[in-house]
């Protein structure tokens, strides 16, 4: 696959996203080999929400990674581009305030949200430092963004045995599982395409996010940033 067959048109990465959003979360769990599941309460944790704050939650998908926040009494608006995850969503969750919205033009006011957050989104978006820009619009003064993103393994040889299971492995086990397997082909690539933990903390303080850090989960399969706007 070429650079070019990365940069996707919003519009051809929705349509993506809306051909698997029926299984998504099988697929995810699937995949994952189970471990979206603690990255997801890794999140939670991060986020930190409390009762009467205001969350957003970015690339929600079918709201998956919204409902921590709903437990922890926070009000939540998750926010996709996809309107067949949204769909799907609803009927799931009917009672959330679904949104749909692009990262880099949010339909939010300034300074809205005390919390911010993106799980495994931020790398499909077509403009990664205009949504991180739109993130700090959002969130209001003191607030943070947390963003949980696949990243680069600390550990080189594994990093090699994990770059194979996504071109050689991911794909067939996709086939067997995902409504849309091409999808995850792409998704493949833009995991090995995305920078590495210091470079994504350093587009968030070019952002004009403060107190930039990071944590590996899982070997740096994933990792967690968090940032504050001053």
């Amino acid at each position: 696959m070429t650079r070019a067959s990365l940069e996707k048109q919003p519009h051809e990465v929705a349509s993506m996203f809306d051909g698997v959003a029926e299984r998504y979360d099988l697929t995810n769990d699937v995949l994952s080999l189970g471990q979206d599941r603690r990255w997801r309460r890794e999140v939670a944790r991060a986020v930190d929400a409390r009762p009467a704050q205001k969350v957003l939650d970015l690339a929600a998908g079918t709201a998956t990674s919204s409902l921590p926040f709903t437990r922890a009494g926070a009000y939540v608006v998750p926010c996709d581009f996809s309107l067949g995850m949204l769909q799907v969503g609803k009927r799931r969750h009917a009672w959330l305030p679904f949104t749909a919205g692009d990262a880099t033009r949010l339909p939010f006011r300034d300074d809205t949200f005390d919390a911010v957050t993106i799980s495994f989104g931020l790398r499909n978006v077509h403009d990664t430092d205009a949504a991180l820009r739109e993130m700090y619009r959002v969130t209001r003064p003191g607030g943070r963004v947390v963003i949980c993103e696949f990243s680069h393994p600390t550990w080189a040889p594994f990093r090699t045995v994990y770059t194979e299971y996504l071109m050689r492995a991911l794909p067939p086990v996709a086939r067997a599982v995902s409504s849309n397997p091409d999808a995850y082909v792409y998704l493949a690539e833009s995991i090995r395409a995305w920078p590495d933990q210091p470079g994504l903390a350093a587009r968030l303080r070019d952002a004009g996010w403060s107190k930039t850090a990071w944590r590996n989960l899982s070997g740096g399969i994933v990792a967690l940033h968090r940032a504050y706007k001053p």
